[in-house]
């Protein structure tokens, strides 16, 4: 037998076991003072329906004057390091070439805003099947995110995607109908999600 060089950690960060480990309700983060990356499961999973969010009154507003170019899967390496230029951050160094590995498996995604040809928003997520694991998003311009929020959801729903998991509550995403369940419900919708096969 050969012995292997890989640590504990880095094995989990091969993407074949990264998505076998997002598929099962977990999400990696890496600690800002050590860029230890660990995986999460926490007892109450945050998500938005698919089939029942709302968008706010003043970002439709923004949307019906169109100030922005919306694209998708177009930028991705930009939108994670824009996501990840913050004072403390969960996306190491490590973590975004893991992502880079993923995304040629056709596993990551993102949805850039461009404003005057100039990337001004975005996200990025990982979708599994009819699941979509939303990451992180950034804005440097007013309601960026949340316009590439707003056209995430109307795409999954256009996709006949079935999760659109966003891990934490937060007062930004509640506006857009985001409810917390129980894990116990969030690992049952995921079942139902990985019965379609649905593409980005």
């Amino acid at each position: 037998m050969v012995e292997s060089n890989i640590s504990p950690e880095e094995a989990l960060l091969i993407p074949e076991q990264m998505i076998k480990l997002y598929a099962m309700g977990a999400f990696p983060m890496a600690d800002s003072g050590t860029e230890k990356i660990e995986w999460f499961c926490p007892e109450v999973r945050t998500v938005i329906p698919l089939d029942a969010f709302h968008l706010p009154d003043s970002l439709k507003k923004i949307l019906k004057r169109n100030p922005f170019t919306i694209q998708y899967d177009t930028d991705f390496l930009s939108v994670v390091t824009h996501c990840a230029a913050r004072k403390e951050t969960w996306i190491s160094d490590n973590l975004i070439a893991a992502y880079i590995k993923l995304q040629k498996l056709g596993h990551v995604h993102s949805v850039e805003v461009y404003q005057n040809e100039n990337l001004v928003g975005g996200l990025y997520g990982i979708t599994f099947r009819g699941a979509f694991f939303g990451e992180s998003m950034f804005s440097l311009v007013s309601q960026a995110s949340k316009v590439a929020l707003a056209y995430l959801l109307n795409h999954l729903r256009e996709k006949k995607f079935v999760v659109l998991d966003v891990q934490y509550m937060t007062d930004h995403l509640k506006m857009f109908g985001a409810k917390e369940i129980p894990f116990e419900v969030f690992s049952s919708l995921l079942q139902k999600a990985y019965l379609v096969d649905a593409e980005f």
